[in-house]
Formats: C-alpha cells, structure tokens, sequence
C-alpha cells in the first residue's frame, strides 16, 4: 500500500461521518439479505418492537425480491 493513502486508526475514527456511513450501509444491506431470503426484521417503532414482514421491508427500499 503507497505510505500516501495509509490513515491511522486516529484518523479514521476522527471522520464520524464516513463511519456513520458505512454503518448504515451495512445495516442496510443486512436488512436487504433477510427481506429477499424471505426473512422477517425486528425493529423499533413508536415507542414498540415489531416485526417487519420481507415484503414492506423491500417496499421500504423499493426493491423486488429476488428470484
């Protein structure tokens, strides 16, 4: 790796943003694999746990299952 483009552990921390980033898009895509293998999610809404049935998460998303 070019000495250049390293970031030190320090750095990347520093950059909330880029891990607030990353983040999210692993959460999202974790939520996209359940919903098109036909799998439910449990969240947090209102103050209440529900469950979100796999097709209103691929609503949510607007995305189609998978075939």
């Amino acid at each position: 790796m070019n000495e250049e483009r390293k970031s030190s552990i320090s750095e990347l921390w520093a950059d909330h943003s880029a891990i607030t980033e990353a983040i999210g898009r692993g959460v999202r895509e974790a939520i996209l694999r359940h919903a098109q293998t036909g799998q439910a999610v449990v969240s947090w809404e209102n103050g209440k746990v529900v469950w979100i049935a796999p097709e209103e998460i691929l609503a949510r998303f607007g995305q189609r299952k998978a075939s």
